[in-house]
């Protein structure tokens, strides 16, 4: 299963698209999405069980499990 990134509650900071080892975040209509087919919810990356993206992210429930 792949993140989602919530259309009204992302600022476009990018902070997550940095964050993504598998760059699977990338600029959409002015915010951003995660591409399901490359994200690996950073399984085997960093902190267990954390999506990278989800610890550079600082809009709460901006990314939720798609």
């Amino acid at each position: 299963m792949a993140y989602q990134i919530q259309r009204d509650l992302c600022t476009a900071c990018g902070d997550c698209q940095q964050a993504c080892p598998n760059q699977s975040i990338s600029p959409w209509k002015g915010v951003y999405r995660i591409d399901a087919a490359t994200c690996t919810e950073c399984d085997g990356e960093g902190e267990p069980g954390m999506p990278q993206c989800l610890d550079a992210c600082m809009e709460e429930d901006c990314i939720v499990p798609a």
